[in-house]
């Protein structure tokens, strides 16, 4: 990447940055601040509970492993600031060392599409600490070829605040430094997740949490009831574990399917993993996106944040010139403006059934599920590339027989048989 690619990308990243920030502010004009809510109305009281010494296990909304606390309570070192601004200031540096580690690649695609995406799913963006997540898996994904132990304990980290980061370990390189990826990936997330356990009760209280959930409705699965919706199905949206739900008749069997559709990702991308026989320094950045994607299109919620989880893998991916995730990653990109469209812009129509808004959340879901099936063929076909004619083994020579000496049968010349016999009027 040539310096001239690098200062232009920093320029843009400052100037969308500054202006996300303000937006997030209410310095500029906010056309949506409940959006922002959030962290006034959720995240500071849930940091209070923290500091007070347990875990808001009373709250239905609390489903987040013991890491989150971390992210939660880091905002409160940021004294002189209000909880939300040093909330949204930590985002924006979180953003800052994704950008930076990005910028080491080489290709301008990668910091490109980080620069370009994220500032589209608008102020949302800094108000969940999805952002910080991201941070951390991309830097763990930047750092895995110069030093495996450093992106272990990132990944565990990031898995020990929001689990998904776990799924980076599908790529990580076989051999010694495989196992040296998983130790440390073991020791990070320990380390945060039995921490807070120690100091604050209620640690894993997040693994029943979502028990009872039902479809989040800009989920994949929400598709059928959307449609259903409109031919008088007899369930109800509502507000149910901190997002707005299908509830009602088939959403259980929905939901195991849905359950199901994970496990079988999960199986095959350990079959990938297995039958692999090319493994490029692209191979772990494109196997993390898929993985991602999979399950992010099978899993019961797709809440608007999640779109910054693949925003961060598919920029990791096109840090590469060899990466095999450029479609996907196009497709991501398409996806990220109907999101914000669905959320916020048009989310009231979208609870209501209205069918534009309806439309508009099929367009994006048909847009992720697109993505996730090229990145899994294209993963695929680069790990098992077709037989060459110079891969095939090049015949050994048949073994042969000693072929026996020719018969002498051909006549003698008239000289040697004068010889034999003697000449006529030899004496």
């Amino acid at each position: 990447m040539s310096r001239e690619a690098r200062w232009s990308a920093t320029a843009a990243w400052v100037l969308t940055r500054t202006w996300l920030l303000l937006v997030t502010l209410n310095v500029l004009y906010n056309p949506y601040p409940i959006v922002t809510s959030d962290v006034s109305d959720i995240y500071a009281p849930w940091a209070e509970t923290l500091r007070s010494g347990t875990f808001p296990v009373d709250d239905v909304m609390w489903q987040y492993p013991p890491g989150a606390a971390g992210v939660l309570l880091l905002p409160m070192l940021l004294v002189p600031l209000s909880y939300s601004h040093a909330f949204f200031v930590l985002m924006v540096v979180a953003d800052g060392v994704a950008f930076a580690c990005l910028l080491r690649g080489r290709s301008v695609l990668g910091p490109a599409m980080w620069v370009a995406a994220v500032p589209m799913l608008g102020p949302m963006i800094l108000s969940r600490y999805d952002l910080f997540v991201t941070a951390l898996a991309v830097v763990a994904l930047m750092t895995a070829a110069r030093s495996p132990k450093t992106s272990g304990l990132l990944t565990g980290v990031a898995t020990a605040v929001k689990v998904w980061p776990v799924l980076l370990l599908i790529g990580a390189p076989r051999g010694r430094r495989s196992v040296e990826v998983l130790l440390w990936t073991v020791i990070g997330a320990g380390a945060v997740a039995l921490g807070f356990a120690a100091a604050l009760p209620g640690a894993f209280d997040f693994l029943t949490a979502q028990r009872d959930r039902g479809i989040e409705i800009e989920s994949v699965f929400a598709t059928p009831f959307h449609l259903a919706r409109a031919h008088g199905w007899s369930g109800e949206v509502k507000f149910n574990y901190g997002s707005i739900e299908f509830l009602g008749p088939h959403v259980d069997l929905v939901g195991r399917i849905s359950l199901a559709a994970s496990a079988l990702a999960m199986v095959w991308l350990l079959v990938w993993r297995m039958r692999a026989r090319r493994w490029t320094p692209a191979t772990p950045f494109d196997a993390a996106l898929t993985a991602v994607l999979l399950f992010v299109v099978t899993s019961r919620v797709l809440s608007p944040q999640y779109m910054v989880w693949l925003i961060g893998l598919a920029a990791v991916c096109l840090t590469r010139r060899d990466t095999t995730q450029r479609p996907a990653a196009a497709l991501i990109l398409v996806a990220v403006p109907l999101t914000t469209w669905e959320f916020p812009v048009w989310f009231g129509w979208l609870m209501a059934g209205e069918p534009e808004a309806v439309a508009v959340l099929l367009a994006r879901n048909a847009l992720l599920v697109a993505a996730a099936a090229v990145s899994a063929v294209r993963l695929w076909q680069a790990a098992r590339p077709p037989f060459k004619a110079e891969d095939w083994p090049a015949p050994e020579p048949r073994a042969t027989s000693p072929s026996p000496e020719p018969a002498r049968s051909a006549p003698q010349s008239m000289d040697a048989t004068r010889t034999a016999h003697g000449a006529p009027g030899s004496g």
